[in-house]
């Protein structure tokens, strides 16, 4: 990749322009052509690099989610995960050291109930016990963290206004959770497709993106494939009266890419308090953790760290079934 390939990535991972040629804008602001910015986003997805031009969707607002995990014996890792992937609205599957649960994912679907079977089919096909963490409290889950130059402190997240989300809104945040065409006017297609004006369409990403209900509009990078290849989960045992000071305090050290609280399942996870650390090798990794580490409000709190070794899965959220 040259200079323009990470300025391109760097500089749009959110507030994509909502405008009629959003591309056009890009290349504006980049000094070159709508037709070379298409080009180029062309390229790194064919490459595996950009997942998509589209949005991320706040987990339980439109649909439902869960972080969801299995104890899978190592001589039946390709077998499970296989299966796992197989579930539609499985949507992130990654192998992690560091704990006896070690296949973890992101179950989707369009409402809990459907989540519930989804996760009961895969308790069915692999014959093991699902351990399922809901999302209680975001702190921050945006993840367009800066690629190049120093690394820094997420914004903290704001809670969203779901009184701004419309009966229509699922299918057009499905869409977006799939990604846009790459094509000069997308949002005439995305209209098309979904028997819209452009105007109403665009109204709408920019009222949801507002409402805090997309959490993201950009690029969306798959930050393995940029090098970002040491990613670590690391989890905190605290008592809940703790979880939201030590919360708010981690999420703003810099290189944390993410930050929340999930619900316990008591003799089964004991672990509220989660972070993310991406980061290009683990040392640096390490040194993300070790500021988090002196922070007062996490001073001689239980963690583990459990680093990806390989991903099996990584893609939108499935918000609505299609038709």
């Amino acid at each position: 990749m040259d200079d323009l390939d990470l300025r391109l990535l760097d500089g749009f991972q959110r507030d994509l322009p909502l405008v009629t040629r959003p591309f056009a804008a890009m290349a504006h602001r980049l000094g070159t052509s709508q037709a070379e910015v298409i080009a180029r986003l062309t390229r790194l997805r064919d490459e595996g690099i950009v997942s998509r031009i589209g949005a991320t969707c706040r987990p339980n607002t439109a649909g439902a989610s869960t972080l969801a995990a299995l104890r899978v014996p190592d001589r039946r890792m390709e077998e499970v995960a296989a299966l796992v992937g197989a579930e539609p609205g499985v949507n992130h599957a990654y192998l992690r050291e560091g704990s006896e649960w070690n296949l973890w994912f992101v179950a989707t679907a369009p409402d809990a109930a459907a989540l519930a079977e989804s996760l009961a089919r895969i308790e069915a096909a692999t014959g093991l016990a699902v351990l399922s963490l809901p999302l209680v409290r975001a702190f921050n889950i945006d993840l367009g963290f800066p690629l190049i130059g120093p690394r820094r402190a997420m914004a903290l997240d704001r809670p969203a206004d779901l009184d701004a989300l419309r009966p229509r809104d699922r299918a057009l945040m499905q869409a977006l959770s799939t990604g846009l065409a790459l094509i000069p006017r997308p949002f005439v297609a995305l209209g098309q497709a979904l028997h819209r004006s452009e105007a109403e369409v665009i109204s709408r990403i920019r009222a949801l993106a507002e409402a805090r209900i997309l959490t993201r509009v950009g690029v969306i990078v798959k930050h393995r494939a940029l090098g970002w290849c040491e990613n670590a989960m690391v989890v905190w045992r605290l008592p809940e009266t703790a979880v939201e000071t030590a919360g708010t305090a981690l999420a703003g050290v810099p290189g944390v890419t993410l930050c929340y609280q999930r619900r316990c399942v008591p003799g089964l996870w004991n672990w509220p308090l989660f972070c993310m650390i991406h980061a290009r090798s683990r040392a640096e990794a390490m040194a993300v953790l070790a500021e988090a580490r002196a922070l007062p409000e996490l001073a001689r709190v239980p963690h583990r760290i459990l680093f990806s070794t390989r991903c099996f899965r990584q893609r939108g959220a499935t918000i609505e079934v299609a038709a």
